[in-house]
């Protein structure tokens, strides 16, 4: 079987209408957007497609996936946001396979906010990037768009040149008929490519067909502007008349101003004006500079009251508690505990996890300015479109459809800007409101607000209790899982609680894949008041280390090799053998290692991709250690562009190995340790390990990439330390002792 190979060293129901607007403008050439009605639960695509023209506006009209202009110019509108996952890649490759253009040609451009033509298709009438979706759930429906646009542009050459339509054939941007010796570009046809009849159901490409899907390394649509410095980030834009805001956020969770003294904020230069909102006082400046100074001078009298006081050692003990009893049903299979009780080997384990910040490197910004018509225009690297369309809308007292959201670069999010509650939006709207919603308003929070005003990986407690008969088989799995739900209180508490259980809790638990007869997952979910979301893997970021460390003590208490252990119990599972199969094969497992050297393996399912990771370490006896070396293998259905899906293979198990060995927020008394990447540790260059990476070769539609990686290095480092030390670490950070 021949793989990809790479190394780097050192909601369903909605019924969608489908779309074609097309414009014979000078200006615009064809515009061309599709919407294809598509059940969450089948991924495919239903029939039709309609559409009319409008020659009376010579501009693009966001109701469209692809524009070519008269300059054979390739736009493809790309619905979700690029925070450097490569979707301005991903998306534009999808367009440019089916419409035959060169590479060369096509741009990208970030949507409006419009859900109805925008929206997800695997969530629901909702415009938004996140759970790994954005290839997998426009796959089809932007082939459409150029296969349609193609199949119209082959019409017009047709009519043109009076040659029959399937005599034409279109290379890198070029329409040719061999036998009268036409060729032209697309601009020349884009205006009367916009007045034929458009096609009902446009054909599309065999994967044996293909020419850029899978096949070309092709430069990023973003790189060269992030290099250059002409990308265009919410840091880069400044309005005339705009002023900077800065909040001074409370020392506790829960805690409110009850009175604050702004004289030397206000004496300070550039400072124009003091506001309180609910969650704080904002300093607003004619720069960040003079905004962050009076900040500063700020006198704030905290009413800490009803605030959250808890240290993460208090909250564990409770925690601890709780694990020992039986908590929500999230799967029960058999009776674990008759099953316990006849084992012959039973292992009882706890695993805890620290509350995770995401750490972009971009903080969380925002630009909300006014609008014509009473409306408001906001500009920011926008996640999640529709819930802070309508949370912004909630916030000024204004309708949804008066929020006009322009989507810029963010540089990186891992979750964060994609908030249920729209936080720091709702914040920028409130404050701009306070100021009189006449001027334009950036919010900058700093890194420290990014590490200490909240919104974090919950905090979690697991306790573990497995058997093996006198065969060494696992006959008994009771998995109790503690940490506060991401979802209760949320707009997506109806879809995502299912009798009391958050699905992003249990997931990669609830539904383990090794065959174990009596097999048990339960929940508690405490309510705390320190604000918690998703964080990149969501729940699979806690659920794999348990489960695959677990998995790993359980083979060694069986005499089993760990990978034959693993293949044996996912019978009924080819996707997880078949990259558990390649990244030992790739790895060398089971080749000697040398003293002091170790090799760990494991194996999880998140955002239906598949990775296996086996990583080596080396350990120097006094209680240090190096990952020297991580071998992945990920099937992700059909890979767009392989080299993207490398890059985030790599860069999401770097995510998850600085989680492995250093990030944690911690807090004493409620009061949040951390504040800058000098006390949040996050992994860097120099300890990034050797990493290879093999695709899984695979017809399959595409799944996620940008995640599904980083929950599974943290217990392949964790096994290949058992393997050198001798030593079971079942918390993280990962420490050995000394």
């Amino acid at each position: 079987m021949k793989q990809h190979h790479f190394k780097h060293r050192s909601a369903a129901g909605i019924n969608r209408r489908v779309f074609l607007k097309s414009s014979g403008t000078a200006a615009a050439g064809l515009m061309l957007g599709v919407w294809i009605p598509v059940a969450a639960d089948t991924r495919t695509a239903g029939p039709g497609l309609a559409g009319g023209a409008d020659a009376d506006s010579g501009e693009f009209e966001p109701n469209a996936f692809l524009r070519i202009g008269l300059d054979d110019s390739v736009t493809v509108i790309c619905k979700h946001l690029e925070m450097g996952q490569g979707t301005y890649t991903g998306l534009p490759t999808l367009v440019a396979e089916e419409l035959d253009a060169s590479w060369e040609q096509v741009r990208a451009e970030g949507a409006p906010a419009d859900a109805d033509r925008y929206g997800n298709l695997f969530w629901g009438p909702v415009q938004g990037t996140g759970g790994s979706t954005a290839i997998a759930n426009s796959f089809e429906q932007l082939r459409k768009a150029g296969a349609a646009a193609r199949q119209m542009l082959v019409a017009a050459a047709a009519a043109q040149w009076q040659v029959p339509a399937a005599e034409i054939s279109i290379r890198d941007g070029i329409l040719s008929h061999a036998a009268s010796g036409n060729q032209s570009g697309f601009g020349a046809l884009a205006q009367a490519a916009a007045t034929q009849p458009v096609p009902t159901e446009p054909k599309l490409k065999q994967p044996s067909e293909f020419r850029l899907i899978g096949k070309a390394k092709l430069p990023r649509k973003d790189s060269a502007t992030k290099c250059n410095g002409s990308a265009l980030f919410t840091q880069d834009v400044r309005l005339p008349n705009m002023l900077t805001a800065v909040v001074a956020h409370p020392p506790l969770f829960g805690a409110k101003p009850r009175s604050f003294d702004d004289s030397a904020a206000k004496a300070i230069p550039g400072v124009e004006r003091v506001v309180q909102i609910p969650n704080g006082i904002a300093v607003l400046g004619q720069d960040f500079w003079s905004a962050k100074q009076g900040r500063d001078a700020l006198q704030i009298d905290w009413d800490d009251s009803a605030a959250f006081k808890q240290s993460c050692k208090q909250i564990l003990a409770d925690y601890r508690k709780l694990a020992e009893q039986p908590g929500k049903s999230a799967r029960a299979d058999g009776d674990v505990d008759r099953a316990l009780a006849r084992a012959d080997i039973v292992i009882d384990a706890e695993y805890s996890f620290p509350y995770l910040a995401h750490a972009a490197m971009e903080t969380m910004d925002c630009i909300i300015s006014p609008d014509s018509g009473g409306g408001v225009r906001v500009i920011n690297g926008e996640q999640f479109q529709t819930i802070d369309q309508q949370a912004i809308a909630g916030a000024l007292g204004i309708a949804p459809d008066r929020v006009h959201i322009e989507m810029l670069y963010a540089g990186g999010s891992f979750g964060r800007r994609a908030n249920p509650s729209s936080d720091y939006l709702v914040e920028a709207a409130l404050i701009y409101k306070a100021n009189g919603a006449k001027q334009p308003v950036k919010l900058i929070w700093t890194r420290e607000d990014d590490m200490r005003a909240g919104w974090y990986r919950p905090l979690y407690l697991h306790r573990l209790k497995a058997g093996l008969d006198a065969n060494g088989r696992p006959i008994a799995w009771q998995h109790r899982i503690v940490g506060q739900s991401i979802i209760a209180g949320t707009a997506f508490e109806q879809g995502l609680i299912v009798d009391g259980i958050d699905q992003t809790s249990v997931e990669g638990a609830a539904d383990l894949p090794y065959a174990i007869e009596n097999l048990a997952c339960e929940l508690h979910s405490p309510q705390l008041s320190v604000p918690v979301q998703w964080w990149r893997a969501v729940g699979s970021t806690h659920t794999a280390f348990a489960a695959e460390c677990m998995m790993d003590e359980l083979a060694e208490r069986a005499g089993r090799d760990p990978v034959a252990f693993r293949m044996a119990l996912l019978e009924g599972h080819p996707r997880h053998q078949g990259v558990l199969e390649l990244a030992a094969e790739k790895s060398g497992w089971g080749s000697p290692m040398a003293a002091g050297r170790g090799r760990g393996v494991a194996v999880h399912e998140s955002f239906n991709s598949y990775v296996a990771q086996v990583a080596e370490v080396s350990v120097d006896g006094n209680g240090g250690f190096r990952v020297e070396r991580v071998v992945i293998a990920v099937d992700c259905g059909m890979a767009i562009n392989p080299d993207v899906v490398v890059a985030q293979m790599e860069g999401g198990m770097g995510f998850g190995l600085s989680a492995a060995l250093m990030s944690q927020i911690q807090m004493r008394d409620g009061v949040v340790q951390q504040s800058n990447f000098h006390d949040y540790q996050v992994l860097r260059m120099d300890q990034m390990p050797e990493v290879e990476v093999y695709i899984v070769p695979s017809a399959e539609p595409p799944t996620g990439v940008g995640e599904p990686s980083t929950p599974v290095i943290a217990p392949a480092v964790a096994n290949a330390l058992f393997m050198a030390t001798g030593q079971r670490l079942r918390n993280l950070p990962l420490k050995l002792a000394s």
